[in-house]
């Protein structure tokens, strides 16, 4: 199928696109690298009156380290760029945003995909969207009335639905703190595919290497959001060892408090099964790290 008729229009900056998105209001979609808006477009799932192609504005493209370790990825920056990224751009602190890419489509998606594009389509399998939960990243945001900050609990409202306004573009993702210890796996019946189920740990280790202090626990796939699992968090919050028995507590912790959707790709069941062993998955890889 083809899609619908559309106007197309260039953007070549920041302002100048937010200005135009304000004019042409709800009529209007972005276009960054058009592997979720293309094929929606052409299934007419998606009928904007006018595209704004957003690829050309290089100003939001890149990998940066702050001084005090957090790390900044511009919203244009492709998946297969954060995921070949060497390691002075993104090393063992935040690995697992590299290691994540491999879970990212095939490689042509990865090659156009961007992290911008990605976060803007809300969809709660994403591995950006986990990540950016497991990280508590902060999202910058800017429109024609200015530049503002958005957390990443904040941002995603529901399916494929955001915080931003029609007028407004992602421009950054912003990763705070260190997380050395994070892992991020998923299933899907075929690799490429979007997730059934996807599981992200984030571990906060004494300095022994095996005392847990604390966790943050995201999963995919069981809501219309990527969602924390505090139970199972604190299980892992309580200054114990991360033996065998500790992590299969968390894990069935996480698995019985959920309430995950049943359709064509699993049962409510089969994705409790799913987060169970995922989570305990994710939470070995992350204590190896």
């Amino acid at each position: 199928m083809k899609p619908a008729a559309f106007t197309y229009h260039r953007g070549r900056d920041v302002d100048g696109v937010t200005r135009l998105l304000r004019e042409l209001g709800e009529d209007a979609k972005v276009l960054a690298g058009g592997q979720s808006l293309v094929p929606m477009m052409n299934f007419r799932l998606a009928r904007p009156q006018h595209l704004v192609d957003i690829a050309g504005l290089r100003e939001l493209v890149g990998i940066h380290n702050d001084p005090d370790g957090a790390l900044r990825i511009g919203a244009l920056t492709t998946h297969h760029a954060v995921e070949t990224a060497p390691s002075t751009r993104v090393g063992r602190n935040h690995a697992v945003v590299r290691e994540a890419m491999r879970w990212v489509g095939h490689l042509p998606i990865r090659t156009r995909g961007t992290v911008g594009g990605s976060l803007a389509h809300a969809d709660a399998t994403a591995e950006w969207c986990l990540l950016a939960i497991l990280l508590d990243a902060q999202l910058t945001v800017r429109g024609p009335d200015g530049e503002r900050a958005v957390p990443a609990a904040d941002f995603f409202h529901g399916y494929f639905t955001t915080a931003l306004d029609s007028d407004e573009l992602l421009t950054e993702i912003v990763f705070p703190r260190p997380a050395p210890h994070s892992a991020l796996t998923e299933f899907a019946e075929r690799h490429g595919d979007f997730a059934t189920v996807s599981a992200a740990v984030s571990l906060d280790l004494a300095e022994d290497g095996d005392t847990v202090r604390g966790a943050r626990i995201v999963l995919g796939g069981v809501d219309a959001l990527p969602v924390r699992c505090p139970e199972a968090e604190a299980v892992l919050s309580r200054d114990r060892p991360g033996t065998g028995g500790v992590l299969d507590e968390c894990a069935e912790a996480a698995a019985e408090h959920i309430d995950p959707p049943s359709d064509d790709n699993g049962s409510a069941h089969y994705r409790r099964l799913l987060t169970r062993t995922l989570v305990r998955r994710a939470c070995e890889e992350a204590m190896t790290r």
